[in-house]
């Protein structure tokens, strides 16, 4: 239900538009249902390009390197954001979001299965039993990947980062290792490069992004992250496939006929089976 609450998503941008983090320009929320039907904003153009495909293909390796970077450091600055400070401390429940995040997803897959996938039951019962400890508090954006933002058309700078209806408070480190989830997740499937020479393409490695946001931040050491890296991926991609999933429930009941949706919907059980190796190997 609160999946596209124009209201929150006018409310981070405006919050956020104040500080130095690249969003587009925010002009107003309108809550009148007479005006046009329902509430909507309105949010400025901002001038740039969108980067489709992870692997950057036309691009030198100092670019895409580049463009790695500033993605990673543009992350860093959102976490590093003060949510008292630009009056966002109540856009979120405080305390256990991954705890929250399974409770909501599982309940979400349940409502869209179409199919019994194993992994799936496996990993409904083995998240909540493995939660690790919610150390720090920030705006986590949800659906943080290089497709998600408005760049530069000549340079590797973010000017605008989109697509905010999964924004709220949370764990920081959730939403950094959903970025990495990109190293893990074959081509053609929400961006990812994982399989991809990215040395001769000039794509940092994950090691060297893990550094650099614990650099950037200060929320984490690198061994203290890897501790629990491998439930952080697992948990993302489990909600990847329950987002998943309900694009193939959509495609069942005809609401959803394109075939990018049913190419999306078929890649839930793939998305589950990685989810549930990264399980095991926690």
């Amino acid at each position: 239900p609160s999946a596209h609450a124009v209201d929150r998503e006018y409310k981070v941008q405006a919050a956020l538009a104040g500080t130095d983090f690249p969003v587009a320009p925010q002009y107003g929320l309108c809550t009148d249902d007479s005006v046009a039907g329902s509430w909507f904003y309105v949010m400025g153009c901002v001038d740039g390009r969108t980067i489709w495909d992870g692997a950057m293909p036309g691009a030198t390796p100092d670019e895409r390197r580049a463009t790695y970077f500033a993605m990673v450091d543009t992350l860093a600055a959102l976490h590093s954001v003060d949510v008292d400070s630009v009056g966002l401390s109540d856009f979120g429940k405080p305390g256990n979001y991954f705890g929250r995040q399974v409770d909501r997803w599982t309940k979400q897959y349940k409502l869209s299965e179409t199919e019994l996938m194993p992994e799936m039951e496996q990993l409904i019962t083995w998240l909540p039993a493995t939660l690790p400890e919610q150390t720090s508090t920030g705006v986590v954006h949800g659906d943080y990947r290089i497709d998600n933002m408005i760049w530069a058309k000549d340079r590797p700078e973010v000017l605008a980062v989109l697509d905010w209806e999964l924004s709220t408070l949370g764990h920081p480190l959730a939403d950094f290792s959903y970025l990495c989830m990109g190293w893990h997740i074959p081509p053609g499937t929400f961006r990812g490069i994982g399989g991809v020479d990215i040395a001769s393409l000039g794509i940092p490695n994950e090691t060297d992004y893990i550094h650099r946001y614990c650099d950037r931040t200060g929320l984490a050491t690198p061994a203290d992250l890897k501790a629990d890296w491998n439930f952080y991926l697992a948990y993302n991609m489990f909600r990847i496939a329950a987002i998943l999933q309900g694009i193939a429930k959509r495609v069942e009941a005809g609401t959803a006929s394109s075939d990018q949706a049913k190419a999306n919907g078929a890649a839930a059980r793939p998305m589950a089976e990685l989810a549930w190796k990264f399980a095991q190997q926690a």
